[in-house]
């Protein structure tokens, strides 16, 4: 029960690594606020890529100790084919609604003097094929929480990042279809090319975010740590 008495509110929880992880920080004594885009079982409907409506959500939680920025889309294609509102879709939901919600975040976190931000990049951010989009998000949310970790540091916040290589998610079950293959299949494929022979599941993935967001992580911030099964 190390998250007794603390409130967490983790995005694109309606599946996959946010459902993952709102269901570990539960267990483990948290206070869980579930935000997706649609509201669902136990989750709160937010766009988190509007201003307004973050400002609004977060403003209604009041306190908030843990932030984990999890929502993220794909839009994949190559330079030469990608439309300019599929880089720009990407852009806002992966990397502008984490700057909306940390700042919305740290109002009450600064107040506080305490505070634990963990946002999602990728193993992507090294650069990926097809994912130009994606990548270049996933690449800022790494500066972001540098800089971050530098400027809330001095409040007791710390701000890291986790970095996933393949999950089993829905996300990538999308990316297999997209280029012609089962899930299945993309997965065996991905599991080759891996040093542990297989991809990763939510909840390992859960399990770094909470430690990151623990007490037992007090001294660990700026961080970008990957979760990808040994693959270089």
């Amino acid at each position: 029960m190390r998250f007794e008495g603390r409130t967490a509110v983790v995005t694109g929880a309606a599946q996959g690594i946010g459902a993952a992880t709102a269901e570990l920080l539960r267990a483990q004594g948290a206070n869980v606020v579930a935000l997706d885009l649609k509201a669902g079982d136990g989750v709160v409907a937010c766009d988190v890529t509007d201003k307004a409506q973050v400002d609004e959500v977060f403003a209604g939680i009041g306190r908030i100790d843990i932030l984990v920025n999890n929502a993220g889309i794909t839009r994949d294609n190559l330079l030469f084919k990608m439309p300019y509102d599929e880089w720009t879709a990407v852009l806002q939901t992966n990397l502008t609604s984490m700057f909306l919600c940390c700042q919305a975040a740290q109002r009450y976190m600064v107040k506080a003097r305490y505070g634990r931000i963990v946002n999602l990049s990728s193993r992507s951010a090294l650069g990926a094929r097809g994912q130009a989009n994606y990548a270049a998000a996933k690449a800022g949310v790494q500066g972001l929480t540098a800089t971050l970790a530098i400027e809330l540091g001095p409040y007791d916040i710390t701000v890291n990042a986790v970095a996933p290589g393949y999950i089993a998610t829905a996300m990538t079950a999308a990316t297999a279809e997209r280029v012609g293959s089962s899930p299945e299949e993309h997965q065996a494929l991905a599991a080759e090319r891996t040093p542990l022979r297989r991809v990763g599941r939510p909840e390992e993935v859960a399990a770094v975010i909470a430690f990151l967001a623990s007490d037992e992580a007090s001294y660990v911030s700026g961080q970008t740590l990957y979760v990808n099964g040994g693959a270089r």
